[in-house]
């Protein structure tokens, strides 16, 4: 007996966090891709010292890396239910709001920079930060796509 794909719907704040949720996987695997990271013979595990660049301009680290891959492991899961991808995307931007305010204040050199980043990663964590929470609290209409699975 074959399985038959049926309908799984999805509200559009779910496809919202299914898609933050993949990209931030998708970021954190090209972090630990030589060539696509600039600089990964330099990669550390923390710390500013790091000078690996993914995409040649975001500091990177394992660290930094790790956490982008369960940023999207969270995403993902928490994807499933209207409730949890609302709260994926707001807390998460809020998350990224405090990462830019963090970034901010530091000195980029000191040892207070252990995830780390520079100023590009302090522009892109303000961006995501209101992007997640916009997209967590923009109002959206109760429909639900359907999407096909084969369970």
């Amino acid at each position: 007996m074959t399985a038959t794909p049926t309908a799984v719907r999805r509200s559009p704040r779910q496809l919202f966090a299914l898609t933050v949720g993949a990209v931030f996987l998708l970021v954190g695997v090209l972090g630990f891709i030589p060539g696509i990271t600039s600089n990964y013979d330099q990669i550390m595990g923390a710390g500013h010292e790091s000078g690996a660049l993914l995409l040649g301009v975001f500091q990177v680290s394992i660290l930094h890396n790790i956490v982008h891959l369960a940023f999207g492991v969270a995403g993902l899961l928490m994807a499933r239910k209207p409730g949890g991808a609302k709260t994926f995307l707001v807390a998460g931007g809020v998350i990224y709001l405090v990462l830019w305010v963090y970034g901010l204040l530091i000195d980029h050199g000191s040892t207070a920079n252990f995830v780390p980043v520079n100023s590009a990663d302090n522009w892109l964590h303000l961006g995501l930060g209101l992007g997640m929470i916009a997209l967590g609290l923009i109002p959206v209409s109760g429909g639900k796509a359907p999407i096909a699975d084969s369970r």
